[in-house]
């Protein structure tokens, strides 16, 4: 339900639209679970890296595998994404659902490699199909073209904002809180932090 607008709030100038939102109430096991169950859920992300003389750069990167927190790309190493990492290895992961409007934000750091033993483990038809066969027996979109990398994410930060109103129920929270003055509050705001995401790294 809307809740209201306190001094305190516009006072502290603090954002209610995202303080009334922060879930302080959940075990963070199960809010752990639920983020992993979103991304895992989600197949494709949108991968952002920092090109040099332009900015954020985005492009949409199915997810190869996640390995607790940290998450698993292949890329051509032709592309330019490459050269954006030698640039800045920061990037940010974005998954959003339109159905339910979750979403997740996820800041890191990133690496790549044409060498790591986890291509051949997690390379596949699905991946292999971007690539291209020259027939030359070298570039064959197979593990061991050497066109292919693996990139790692291994986040720093990760925001997770899980609905709890549902389609229908948003319209009517946004009906209530115009009819009102108080602030709408559809969901559940998550975060985990260099803590949080070391323990989930090592269990």
């Amino acid at each position: 339900m809307p809740e209201k607008l306190t001094a305190e709030e516009v006072n502290s100038k603090t954002d209610p639209s995202v303080s009334k939102q922060w879930d302080t109430s959940t075990p963070r096991e199960t809010q752990v679970d639920e983020f992993f169950k979103f991304a895992d859920s989600m197949k494709v992300g949108l991968l952002t890296t920092m090109r040099e003389g332009v900015g954020p750069v985005s492009r949409s990167m199915a997810i190869a595998k996640r390995d607790g927190p940290d998450f698993l790309f292949f890329a051509n190493n032709h592309s330019d994404k490459f050269a954006d990492l030698k640039n800045s290895s920061t990037v940010q992961l974005t998954f959003q659902n339109s159905s339910s409007q979750d979403w997740a934000s996820i800041t890191g750091t990133a690496s790549s490699s044409s060498s790591d033993p986890r291509i051949k483990e997690l390379f596949g038809k699905s991946a292999a199909i971007w690539y291209g066969d020259l027939g030359d027996g070298v570039h064959n979109a197979t593990a061991d073209d050497p066109r292919v990398s693996l990139i790692e994410l291994k986040p720093t930060y990760i925001t997770h904002w899980k609905s709890t109103v549902g389609s229908v129920g948003f319209m009517k929270e946004a009906a209530v809180a115009a009819a009102t003055g108080e602030v709408a509050v559809t969901g559940l705001n998550r975060r985990f932090e260099g803590k949080d995401i070391e323990a989930l790294r090592k269990s």
